[in-house]
């Protein structure tokens, strides 16, 4: 919902693709605490991405747009006056400046400089089916439904203290359920022995189990990708290049989130490239368009990510808090509606939870004096 007060010209596009909101969120933790929150708005709103990045592409080619498909880019040149982008195929493109939306393992990332790769310990590995509801059903659609450090061991004990690091999740959709599993990378090397669909197919049965869901797995509707958590690069662009999405780590670290902050990059390196007088500053804009909009938030969830995980006592506490604490509780759920800004909500949250502001304070500090600063964050948003 967050999108659709950010981009209010998609108040009349949604129409057109299968919607689904949401009021009601269940959270589970690694050791079984459990909690419902339910909000007196609609919370979420569930679409497919298939369905709506059409929509989007189609309003783009409505303003003028020209798409080229089949376009590999091997190369980049940048030049005084614009840049050069060369296919696989031979094929060149010419244009004053790029903006480059090629995913977390973004070519133009590399070949700019911009970025080197991201480390396995910065990277989610999403385990994911979309299943007509024929086949695989939830048994309550109107629910939103994550188990954070969900134990792939189902029973078992996770030795340490620690948390998996990851969750899982089932997203209702109007015509089809979304149900997945997501870890971090390095996580799942070291301590996941199942490969990506064994354990889906073992999730969906434990939920079948369990009375969640009804009916079964579907090998031909899954798809397993990964998506960057390790925080947004602290340059998201540099002379006639811009990142946005992914390929800039613009992703929400605790919540996997990354189709809101992909929106709003896009739109922010536009606002850039139209505002600025020369070539020279346009960089300089983006950069500090987003960090006003959204750097703080995505740092701030790459920390709490880590902290929560690395306790799976605190997870349980950040769940029996949501019925304890009803003010924050209700920060959050107007953050993910869009009523409050996060600096706003954040200010309010750390007011009463000082230990995690703590926490936040001493990662932003101690990162100050690292080679390689880890970014902040903030996965509280959509707790």
């Amino acid at each position: 919902m967050r999108v659709a007060r950010r981009f209010p010209y998609l108040a009349g596009e949604l129409p057109r693709i299968a919607t689904h909101t949401l009021s009601r969120l269940h959270l589970e933790g690694p050791d079984g605490h459990s909690t419902t929150i339910e909000s007196d708005v609609p919370a979420a709103l569930m679409i497919r991405r298939v369905e709506f990045d059409a929509l989007l592409l189609s309003l783009a080619c409505n303003a003028g747009v020209t798409v080229v498909t089949g376009a590999d880019v091997v190369q980049i040149r940048e030049g005084a006056s614009g840049v050069r982008l060369t296919t696989r195929d031979g094929r060149r493109f010419d244009a004053p400046i790029i903006v480059a939306a090629d995913g977390v393992n973004s070519v133009i990332a590399r070949r700019a400089g911009l970025h080197a790769g991201w480390p396995a310990t910065s990277v989610a590995l999403d385990m994911m089916e979309e299943t007509p509801r024929d086949a695989l059903r939830d048994v309550d659609p109107s629910t939103l439904w994550v188990a954070y450090g969900f134990n792939p061991r189902g029973r078992s004990p996770v030795k340490g203290t620690g948390a998996p690091e990851g969750y899982a999740y089932i997203f209702p959709k109007r015509d089809h359920v979304n149900i997945g599993i997501g870890y971090v990378l390095d996580y799942y090397r070291r301590s996941v022995d199942e490969s990506p669909y064994e354990l889906q197919r073992a999730f969906v049965d434990e939920l079948r189990d369990r009375g969640v869901v009804a009916g079964e797995s579907v090998r031909r509707n899954f798809t397993p990708f990964l998506i960057p958590v390790g925080g947004p690069l602290r340059r998201p662009g540099r002379g006639r290049v811009l990142l946005a999405g992914d390929a800039a780590g613009f992703v929400n670290g605790f919540t996997a989130e990354g189709i809101y902050y992909a929106m709003v990059s896009g739109d922010l390196a536009a606002k850039a490239i139209v505002g600025s007088p020369s070539a020279s500053t346009i960089a300089a804009r983006y950069r500090r368009a987003c960090e006003e909009e959204i750097g703080t938030e995505l740092r701030d969830s790459v920390v709490i990510q880590r902290f929560l995980f690395a306790d799976r006592r605190r997870i349980a506490r950040v769940i029996a808090g949501t019925r304890r604490e009803t003010t924050i509780t209700r920060l959050i759920l107007d953050l993910a509606i869009g009523r409050r800004p996060y600096r706003d909500v954040r200010r309010r949250i750390f007011a009463r939870a000082p230990v995690m502001a703590a926490h936040l304070l001493w990662e932003r500090v101690a990162s100050l004096g690292r080679k390689n600063p880890l970014p902040r964050a903030t996965g509280v948003s959509r707790i």
